[in-house]
């Protein structure tokens, strides 16, 4: 065996006794303490602080892993059911790339400025609405690095007058990149409520984006399993279109399904027409459904804050 060989087999036989070395010389839990003590405050360099939006009582951010799985629907229709509920509503378009809340709300008008340099929300529907979409030229593409990203999520959320609300609503992109971590870094947020279809490969990365948010200690109020099924149009049967396997996944993420939501072309094209389906459709069972969500929502907050009370 030459040289190099021994060598080699050494330092493979000491990196796999060296767990065990470390675990008996009680090194292993002070070098994972002083390795997060280090990150945290590297992490914390440059980072604003987290403080709350003025006159805004909560702040519930929609969410998931893949795009294209009706997040910005959801969005809509749930600010819509609340703001009809009588609650001070907001929704905050976070999608930078990819707006779509002005054709969703049909709004079109840039937004006013007030004497503070702050942006005006325009309204509709009773809800506060606040695009990237209505600062832009509307078939402009946005092609920006991360830092001017950054700097618009952040003129729309903490540069705009959004006081007095109950709620604001955050439409958020797909994924877990940099507009969930400023969210996360930026404001206090109320929860979470993750958008999935019934897809294996959707929910697999809606449960990454659970994990995300309770890193950084974030309530999980549940999720809401949209496109669930179908319902036959001769018959009025229904029938499930991806299989039966969110139960699994919710059950990792130690949440619950707080809606199943069908797949259907009227609530598609109300939303491309700019009238949420809970207006132009108000006694349908779509519009139910998004109003039970809605009611399901305020509850979840409204325990939350009664346990924090308690503590």
């Amino acid at each position: 065996m030459s040289s190099l060989s021994r060598r080699t087999k050494s330092l493979d036989l000491f990196l796999q006794k060296l767990p065990n070395l470390l675990t008996k010389c009680n090194l292993t839990s002070k070098i994972k303490k002083n390795y997060t003590v280090r990150q945290q405050i590297l992490m914390a360099r440059g980072l604003p602080d987290r403080s709350a939006l003025p006159g805004v009582e909560d702040i519930v951010v929609v969410a998931s892993g893949k795009g294209g799985v009706g997040k910005s629907t959801v969005s809509v229709n749930l600010a819509v059911s609340l703001a009809n509920m009588g609650i001070r509503t907001g929704l905050l378009d976070g999608d930078i790339f990819g707006p779509s809340l002005p054709l969703m709300m049909n709004i079109r008008e840039q937004p006013l400025l007030d004497d503070n340099n702050r942006i005006v929300p325009p309204v509709n529907y009773g809800v506060k609405c606040l695009s990237i979409g209505l600062l832009t030229e509307q078939n402009k593409a946005i092609i920006w690095r991360g830092p001017l990203v950054m700097s618009a999520l952040q003129r729309l959320l903490k540069g705009a007058v959004w006081g007095p609300l109950d709620i604001l609503i955050v439409d958020t992109p797909p994924g877990t990149g940099d507009v969930h971590l400023s969210l996360s870094q930026n404001v206090p947020l109320s929860g979470v409520v993750l958008v999935s279809t019934p897809q294996v490969a959707a929910l697999q990365v809606a449960a990454r984006g659970a994990q995300m948010y309770k890193t950084f200690g974030i309530p999980l109020l549940g999720l809401i399993e949209n496109m669930s099924y179908a319902v036959c149009g001769n018959c009025q049967n229904s029938f499930e279109i991806y299989g039966n396997t969110t139960e699994t996944y919710v059950d990792q993420m130690q949440t619950k399904v707080l809606a199943s939501l069908p797949l259907d072309a009227t609530i598609t094209g109300c939303c491309d027409a700019g009238v949420p389906v809970v207006l132009q459709h108000k006694t349908s069972v779509y519009a139910k459904s998004f109003q039970n969500l809605a009611k399901e929502i305020v509850k979840l907050l409204e325990r939350q804050k009664q346990e924090i009370k308690k503590e």
